[in-house]
C-alpha cells in the first residue's frame, strides 16, 4: 500500500494547508451535528413542559428579524387573510 503525501506541495497544491482547512471543517460538522442534537433536545423538553415546538421555531424566526420587517410581514398576513374572509 503506498504511504501517504508528505510533502507540504503536491501538484502546486499546499496539502499542509488544504489538510488543515479540511480537519478543521470536519470538527466543526461534528459540532453542528452536536448542537443539532442538544437543540432537539430542548424542542423535547419544551414539548414535555406543555409548550408547542413548532410556534417556538416561530418565535425564534420573528426574533432574528427586524423590526420593521415582522410589523411587514404581519400586516401582509392580515391583509391577506381579510381578503380570503378568514
Amino acid at each position: 500500500m503506498p504511504e501517504p503525501e508528505t510533502n507540504s506541495d503536491v501538484g502546486g497544491i499546499a496539502t499542509d494547508r488544504l489538510r488543515s482547512i479540511v480537519e478543521r471543517i470536519e470538527r466543526l460538522e461534528e459540532e453542528r451535528k452536536a448542537l443539532a442534537s442538544d437543540i432537539g433536545d430542548i424542542y423535547a423538553e419544551a414539548k414535555g413542559a406543555g409548550f408547542e415546538p413548532k410556534v417556538i421555531r416561530q418565535i425564534i424566526s420573528i426574533r432574528k428579524k427586524e423590526p420593521a420587517e415582522v410589523e411587514e410581514q404581519e400586516t401582509l398576513l392580515d391583509l391577506y387573510r381579510r381578503a380570503l374572509g378568514m
